[in-house]
Protein backbone atom coordinates (compact mmCIF):
# COMPACT_ATOMS: atom_id res chain seq x y z
CA UNK A 1 0.00 0.00 0.00
CA UNK A 2 1.64 3.40 -0.87
CA UNK A 3 2.07 5.73 1.94
CA UNK A 4 2.96 8.76 2.06
CA UNK A 5 6.74 8.57 0.70
CA UNK A 6 5.95 6.44 -2.28
CA UNK A 7 3.04 9.35 -3.03
CA UNK A 8 5.46 12.08 -2.83
CA UNK A 9 8.09 9.95 -4.78
CA UNK A 10 6.05 8.96 -7.44
CA UNK A 11 4.52 12.45 -7.95
CA UNK A 12 7.93 14.03 -8.71
CA UNK A 13 9.13 11.48 -10.78
CA UNK A 14 5.40 12.08 -12.84
CA UNK A 15 6.42 15.68 -13.08
CA UNK A 16 9.60 15.01 -14.47
CA UNK A 17 9.09 12.04 -16.91
CA UNK A 18 5.30 12.27 -17.74
CA UNK A 19 4.37 16.08 -17.75
CA UNK A 20 3.53 17.11 -21.74
CA UNK A 21 2.52 13.67 -22.82
CA UNK A 22 -0.20 14.08 -24.82
CA UNK A 23 -2.67 11.14 -24.35
CA UNK A 24 -2.95 8.54 -27.24
CA UNK A 25 -5.64 6.05 -25.74
CA UNK A 26 -7.19 5.75 -22.42
CA UNK A 27 -8.53 2.14 -21.11
CA UNK A 28 -9.80 1.03 -17.96
CA UNK A 29 -9.55 -1.87 -16.32
CA UNK A 30 -8.76 -4.89 -18.08
CA UNK A 31 -8.94 -6.90 -15.28
CA UNK A 32 -12.34 -6.49 -13.11
CA UNK A 33 -11.55 -5.96 -9.40
CA UNK A 34 -14.47 -5.24 -7.10
CA UNK A 35 -12.09 -3.35 -4.62
CA UNK A 36 -10.98 -0.40 -7.54
CA UNK A 37 -13.26 2.53 -7.55
CA UNK A 38 -13.93 4.17 -10.90
CA UNK A 39 -16.28 7.17 -11.83
CA UNK A 40 -16.47 6.97 -15.13
CA UNK A 41 -17.63 4.04 -17.84
CA UNK A 42 -14.80 2.98 -20.17
CA UNK A 43 -16.36 4.50 -22.99
CA UNK A 44 -16.20 7.63 -21.27
CA UNK A 45 -13.15 7.52 -19.52
CA UNK A 46 -11.07 7.22 -23.00
CA UNK A 47 -13.44 9.49 -24.93
CA UNK A 48 -12.60 12.11 -22.42
CA UNK A 49 -8.35 11.73 -22.34
CA UNK A 50 -8.21 11.13 -25.96
CA UNK A 51 -6.04 13.46 -27.34
CA UNK A 52 -5.43 15.66 -23.83
CA UNK A 53 -1.85 16.42 -22.03
CA UNK A 54 -0.32 15.41 -19.17
CA UNK A 55 0.21 18.24 -16.56
CA UNK A 56 2.62 18.47 -13.39
CA UNK A 57 1.52 15.81 -10.61
CA UNK A 58 1.52 16.13 -7.02
CA UNK A 59 0.51 14.28 -4.15
CA UNK A 60 -1.64 14.76 -1.38
CA UNK A 61 -1.50 12.49 1.64
CA UNK A 62 -1.82 9.30 -0.30
CA UNK A 63 -3.57 10.35 -3.30
CA UNK A 64 -1.99 11.04 -6.57
CA UNK A 65 -3.56 13.94 -8.41
CA UNK A 66 -2.06 14.16 -12.63
CA UNK A 67 -3.89 16.92 -14.50
CA UNK A 68 -5.47 16.05 -17.62
CA UNK A 69 -5.14 18.89 -19.37
CA UNK A 70 -7.30 20.84 -20.26
CA UNK A 71 -10.27 20.57 -17.96
CA UNK A 72 -9.10 16.67 -15.79
CA UNK A 73 -7.50 15.44 -12.88
CA UNK A 74 -7.04 11.77 -12.75
CA UNK A 75 -6.57 10.66 -9.32
CA UNK A 76 -4.98 7.75 -7.50
CA UNK A 77 -6.30 7.36 -3.90
CA UNK A 78 -5.08 4.78 -1.40
CA UNK A 79 -4.16 2.26 -3.67
CA UNK A 80 -1.40 -0.54 -3.64
CA UNK A 81 0.42 -2.37 -6.41
CA UNK A 82 2.06 -0.42 -9.05
CA UNK A 83 1.95 2.96 -11.65
CA UNK A 84 4.23 2.17 -13.85
CA UNK A 85 5.78 4.25 -16.49
CA UNK A 86 6.68 2.03 -19.69
CA UNK A 87 9.25 2.64 -22.43
CA UNK A 88 8.09 2.60 -26.19
CA UNK A 89 7.71 -1.07 -27.32
CA UNK A 90 7.10 -2.51 -23.90
CA UNK A 91 4.21 -4.89 -23.38
CA UNK A 92 1.71 -3.59 -20.54
CA UNK A 93 1.21 -6.36 -17.83
CA UNK A 94 -1.52 -8.70 -18.74
CA UNK A 95 -3.59 -7.54 -16.03
CA UNK A 96 -4.10 -3.88 -15.49
CA UNK A 97 -6.55 -1.40 -13.70
CA UNK A 98 -6.07 1.84 -15.88
CA UNK A 99 -3.74 2.22 -18.88
CA UNK A 100 -2.75 5.16 -20.42
CA UNK A 101 -0.64 5.05 -23.92
CA UNK A 102 0.68 8.18 -25.20
CA UNK A 103 1.70 9.70 -28.79
CA UNK A 104 5.57 9.30 -28.49
CA UNK A 105 5.02 5.16 -27.38
CA UNK A 106 5.61 5.36 -24.21
CA UNK A 107 2.95 4.18 -21.84
CA UNK A 108 1.48 4.37 -18.24
CA UNK A 109 -0.05 1.40 -16.42
CA UNK A 110 -1.67 0.69 -12.69
CA UNK A 111 -2.69 -2.16 -11.48
CA UNK A 112 -3.51 -2.58 -7.64
CA UNK A 113 -3.65 -5.97 -5.63
CA UNK A 114 -5.95 -4.81 -2.62
CA UNK A 115 -8.15 -1.47 -3.11
CA UNK A 116 -7.64 1.73 -5.10
CA UNK A 117 -9.69 4.62 -6.33
CA UNK A 118 -8.66 5.59 -10.06
CA UNK A 119 -11.30 8.59 -10.51
CA UNK A 120 -11.13 11.40 -13.64
CA UNK A 121 -12.68 14.43 -11.83
CA UNK A 122 -13.25 18.12 -13.52
CA UNK A 123 -10.77 20.22 -12.15
CA UNK A 124 -11.30 21.88 -9.33
CA UNK A 125 -14.14 18.75 -8.64
CA UNK A 126 -11.07 16.27 -7.28
CA UNK A 127 -10.67 18.70 -4.52
CA UNK A 128 -14.35 17.84 -3.17
CA UNK A 129 -13.50 14.04 -2.87
CA UNK A 130 -14.18 12.39 0.05
CA UNK A 131 -10.94 11.99 1.96
CA UNK A 132 -9.37 14.65 0.25
CA UNK A 133 -12.30 17.14 1.40
CA UNK A 134 -11.26 18.42 5.02
CA UNK A 135 -7.28 16.69 4.63
CA UNK A 136 -5.76 17.20 7.75
CA UNK A 137 -2.30 18.12 8.20
CA UNK A 138 0.22 15.81 6.94
CA UNK A 139 3.72 15.10 8.48
CA UNK A 140 5.36 17.37 5.55
CA UNK A 141 3.53 20.36 6.13
CA UNK A 142 4.78 23.21 7.95
CA UNK A 143 1.83 23.23 10.20
CA UNK A 144 2.71 19.76 11.76
CA UNK A 145 4.40 20.85 14.66
CA UNK A 146 5.13 19.39 18.22
CA UNK A 147 2.32 21.52 19.75
CA UNK A 148 -0.31 20.67 16.80
CA UNK A 149 0.51 16.86 17.54
CA UNK A 150 0.37 17.15 21.07
CA UNK A 151 -3.37 19.31 20.19
CA UNK A 152 -4.32 15.95 17.97
CA UNK A 153 -3.63 13.23 21.17
CA UNK A 154 -5.78 15.95 23.47
CA UNK A 155 -8.48 15.46 20.76
CA UNK A 156 -8.42 11.53 20.46
CA UNK A 157 -8.68 11.75 24.58
CA UNK A 158 -11.61 13.27 24.77
CA UNK A 159 -13.06 10.92 22.12
CA UNK A 160 -12.68 7.68 24.15
CA UNK A 161 -9.69 5.09 24.53
CA UNK A 162 -7.31 5.18 21.69
CA UNK A 163 -4.01 3.68 21.13
CA UNK A 164 -0.94 4.91 19.86
CA UNK A 165 -0.93 2.63 16.28
CA UNK A 166 -4.80 4.19 16.64
CA UNK A 167 -3.34 7.55 16.05
CA UNK A 168 -1.28 6.72 13.69
CA UNK A 169 -3.07 4.51 11.28
CA UNK A 170 -6.71 4.94 11.56
CA UNK A 171 -9.15 7.12 10.53
CA UNK A 172 -6.11 9.07 8.75
CA UNK A 173 -5.68 11.01 11.33
CA UNK A 174 -2.45 12.01 10.02
CA UNK A 175 -3.05 11.80 6.35
CA UNK A 176 -0.27 9.99 4.51
CA UNK A 177 0.44 7.42 7.33
CA UNK A 178 -0.05 3.66 7.29
CA UNK A 179 0.89 0.06 9.18
CA UNK A 180 4.36 -0.15 7.42
CA UNK A 181 5.43 3.00 8.41
CA UNK A 182 3.71 3.18 11.42
CA UNK A 183 6.55 0.58 12.88
CA UNK A 184 9.29 2.12 12.54
CA UNK A 185 7.86 5.23 14.01
CA UNK A 186 6.60 3.50 17.00
CA UNK A 187 9.90 2.19 17.76
CA UNK A 188 11.82 5.22 16.83
CA UNK A 189 9.63 6.51 19.74
CA UNK A 190 9.85 3.39 21.91
CA UNK A 191 6.25 3.10 22.00
CA UNK A 192 3.94 0.14 22.73
CA UNK A 193 1.67 -0.02 19.57
CA UNK A 194 -1.10 -0.64 22.17
CA UNK A 195 0.09 2.13 24.77
CA UNK A 196 -3.34 4.31 25.37
CA UNK A 197 -2.57 8.11 24.29
CA UNK A 198 -4.14 8.88 28.06
CA UNK A 199 -0.39 7.03 29.28
CA UNK A 200 1.74 9.67 27.07
CA UNK A 201 3.18 12.51 28.62
CA UNK A 202 4.77 15.83 26.97
CA UNK A 203 8.03 14.04 26.81
CA UNK A 204 6.64 11.08 24.45
CA UNK A 205 4.54 12.93 22.75
CA UNK A 206 7.40 15.27 21.71
CA UNK A 207 9.50 12.13 21.25
CA UNK A 208 6.65 10.85 18.74
CA UNK A 209 6.49 13.79 16.85
CA UNK A 210 10.11 13.49 16.18
CA UNK A 211 9.88 9.81 15.10
CA UNK A 212 7.09 10.42 12.89
CA UNK A 213 8.94 13.56 10.67
CA UNK A 214 12.49 11.79 10.78
CA UNK A 215 10.73 8.48 9.55
CA UNK A 216 8.79 9.84 6.88
CA UNK A 217 11.77 12.18 5.78
CA UNK A 218 14.24 9.56 5.67
CA UNK A 219 11.64 7.27 3.61
CA UNK A 220 10.82 10.21 1.34
CA UNK A 221 14.59 10.98 1.16
CA UNK A 222 15.32 7.18 -0.17
CA UNK A 223 12.30 7.38 -2.84
CA UNK A 224 10.05 5.07 -0.43
CA UNK A 225 10.04 1.54 1.35
CA UNK A 226 11.99 -1.49 -0.42
CA UNK A 227 9.11 -3.14 -0.69
CA UNK A 228 7.39 -0.84 -2.96
CA UNK A 229 8.86 0.25 -6.40
CA UNK A 230 8.50 3.76 -8.38
CA UNK A 231 7.26 5.06 -11.39
CA UNK A 232 10.13 3.54 -13.16
CA UNK A 233 9.96 0.12 -11.41
CA UNK A 234 12.76 0.44 -9.00
CA UNK A 235 12.55 -0.64 -5.28
CA UNK A 236 12.33 2.16 -2.64
CA UNK A 237 15.88 2.42 -0.79
CA UNK A 238 14.09 3.14 2.93
CA UNK A 239 14.99 -0.01 4.94
CA UNK A 240 11.93 -0.62 6.98
CA UNK A 241 13.52 -1.58 10.95
CA UNK A 242 10.25 -2.86 12.40
CA UNK A 243 8.51 -5.78 9.66
CA UNK A 244 7.92 -9.57 8.86
CA UNK A 245 11.60 -9.90 8.61
CA UNK A 246 12.33 -8.65 11.82
CA UNK A 247 10.40 -11.13 14.05
CA UNK A 248 12.36 -13.15 16.16
CA UNK A 249 15.57 -11.43 15.30
CA UNK A 250 17.57 -9.63 18.23
CA UNK A 251 16.13 -6.15 18.55
CA UNK A 252 18.75 -3.17 16.69
CA UNK A 253 19.06 -1.05 20.17
CA UNK A 254 19.23 -3.67 23.40
CA UNK A 255 19.64 -7.33 21.39
CA UNK A 256 15.85 -8.48 22.77
CA UNK A 257 13.50 -10.64 20.70
CA UNK A 258 11.22 -8.63 18.22
CA UNK A 259 7.79 -9.89 18.79
CA UNK A 260 5.00 -10.24 16.19
CA UNK A 261 1.17 -9.19 17.26
CA UNK A 262 -1.91 -8.95 15.20
CA UNK A 263 -3.36 -4.89 16.20
CA UNK A 264 -5.94 -3.01 14.65
CA UNK A 265 -6.33 -4.84 11.03
CA UNK A 266 -2.75 -5.41 10.38
CA UNK A 267 0.47 -7.18 11.80
CA UNK A 268 3.02 -4.96 14.03
CA UNK A 269 6.57 -5.49 15.26
CA UNK A 270 7.97 -4.45 18.07
CA UNK A 271 10.58 -5.03 21.07
CA UNK A 272 8.80 -6.00 24.08
CA UNK A 273 11.80 -4.11 26.48
CA UNK A 274 12.36 -0.97 24.43
CA UNK A 275 8.50 -0.37 24.03
CA UNK A 276 6.99 -1.52 26.96
CA UNK A 277 2.96 -1.21 26.89
CA UNK A 278 2.60 0.76 29.99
Amino acid sequence: MFEIPECITIARQMAEHLAGKRVLKGTLGNSPHKFVWYNRKPREFGALVQGKRIGKATSKGRWLMVPIDPGYVLLFGECGGRIILHAPGSRLPNKHHLALQFTDGTALSATTQMWGAMELHEKGRELERKYILGMRTTPIDPGFTPAYLAGLVKECITEGPRSVKGLLTQDQRIPGLGNAIAQDIMFRAKLHPKRSLQDLGSQQVRELHRAIVTTVGEAIRLGGRNDEVDLLGNRGRYLRIMDQGAAGHPCPDCGTTIEKIAFLGGACYFCPRCQRAE
